[in-house]
């Protein structure tokens, strides 16, 4: 295949990746040594100023490199925070800025796969940015696509994740079916029932074919959030009581610290002067002070993102084992918490409500029955989760559960929208 100026571009919540013209049709480039996806991380190393990302950014704070690492940015998109900024060092920066850094180097990396600098982009986003509100919405597809503009991208289309992940599966089918699309990101849950066959890989309109398209803001990082909320942060001080001050009336100590601490992306918003006298005005009159001592010193330590990380080890073990350990050694030595699938089943019990309703309010939309899915293809790094997966599939009991690639299928499926809609007749054939 001729090499092209276009991409598909998936900038994920966890896990990012770009797609792009090849030599037997379009690829996934890589984009950290040997690997195809990138987390979509980023860490400012305070010696130097130099941002680095992916696995090199998480390992440079893991190693205790003196900086700022920052994750899960898609999820600001559409809010508040976009406006607000950070300082790193000397220099201010605000989300939307760190974004375009992020978005530049999946940019280079197209670049460098295709050999020329590469300007026309299908962007990947979720069926809703933010749920039920529009204006927000709308937001955050345009915050996206004016920093995409920044980074050098001339012609930008967007593409639902779940329909391009639909595109990526049909290159398989051998046969007209119907397919459920369950993307199961970082930020977001999106459902899509698809028409797929192998006579629908040459039409570039595929309107027809989406039968029912419907997402919920549920994904991987609330799923962190709940489960650190439910197993981590009642040994933090959640939970507890304190005394008011000239008081003998007893209150439940405040939850907004421990909720942006379970928050990837609300962690950095903890390293202030003023939360370090807020904890400290706490532990005052805190009935059980020394977790709240423990509290302050994560927080004064900047280890916050070591405690998310622990518990998101955690999360992915019991994917594949009925019990974990969060080791919680470098806030306080001999520290940890034993957790179950139970645990985490208890932690998101709502969730899986809220899913089970979205797929089902998605296949009425469509017209169709749970009998009638030929198959449900699955994608997005929580679908691994035993209790997402039976949300998910429960309502289908005739379809063939097919494993997509978890964290590559839906940038695949841009490419290949990017192809019919960017390149040349050859282009779209080979696609």
């Amino acid at each position: 295949m001729e090499a092209k100026s276009f991409c598909g571009l998936d900038f994920g919540t966890s896990n990012s990746t770009v797609a792009v013209p090849g030599r037997d049709g379009v690829e996934l480039a890589p984009l950290e040594g040997g690997s195809r996806t990138l987390p979509s991380s980023i860490f400012f190393d305070f010696a130097n100023g130099a941002p680095v990302f992916g696995r090199a950014a998480i390992d440079a704070y893991v190693q205790g490199v003196d900086g700022r690492l920052m994750r899960s940015l898609k999820s600001v998109l559409g809010t508040a925070l976009m406006d607000e900024t950070t300082r790193i060092k000397t220099k201010t920066y605000s989300f939307k800025d760190i974004i375009g850094l992020i978005v530049a180097r999946l940019k280079r990396a197209a670049d460098e796969a295709s050999g020329r600098d590469v300007t026309q982009v299908v962007l990947g986003r979720p069926v809703h940015f933010v749920d039920d509100d529009p204006a927000a919405d709308r937001r955050a597809q345009d915050a996206l696509e004016e920093i995409a503009r920044a980074q050098g991208f001339t012609e930008i289309a967007f593409q639902y994740e779940p329909i391009a992940a639909a595109l990526a599966y049909e290159q398989k089918v051998r046969r007209e079916e119907y397919a459920l699309i369950a993307d199961i990101g970082g930020g977001t849950s999106d459902f899509s029932v698809v028409r797929v066959s192998p006579e629908g890989r040459a039409r570039a309109d595929r309107a027809s074919d989406v039968l029912a398209s419907k997402g919920v803001h549920i994904g991987g990082t609330d799923i962190d959030r709940l489960f650190s909320m439910k197993s981590v942060m009642p040994l933090l001080g959640l939970g507890g009581d304190m005394r008011l001050p000239f008081s003998d009336k007893a209150i439940s100590v405040p939850n907004g610290f421990f909720v942006d601490l379970a928050t990837w992306h609300r962690i950095n918003l903890l390293y202030t002067p003023k939360v370090a006298r807020d904890l400290a005005e706490l532990a005052r009159y805190a009935l059980a002070p020394e977790r709240i001592a423990r509290l302050a010193e994560v927080i004064e330590s900047r280890r916050g993102h070591s405690v998310a990380l622990a518990v998101e080890d955690a999360k992915i073990a019991l994917s594949s084992a009925g019990a974990a350990t969060i080791d919680l050694s470098e806030v306080e030595s001999g520290l940890s918490v034993a957790v179950s699938e139970e645990t985490l089943h208890g932690a998101i019990v709502d969730q899986l409500g809220a899913l089970s309703r979205t797929l089902q309010e998605t296949l009425a939309a469509s017209g169709l029955s749970g009998e009638r899915i030929d198959a449900v293809f699955l994608t997005g790094g929580s679908t691994a989760i035993p209790a997402v997966r039976a949300a998910v599939t429960g309502l289908t009991p005739q379809a063939t559960i097919v494993e997509g690639d978890m964290f590559g299928a839906v940038g695949l499926g841009l490419g290949l929208d990017a192809a019919r809609k960017f390149g040349s007749d050859n282009a779209m054939r080979a696609a």
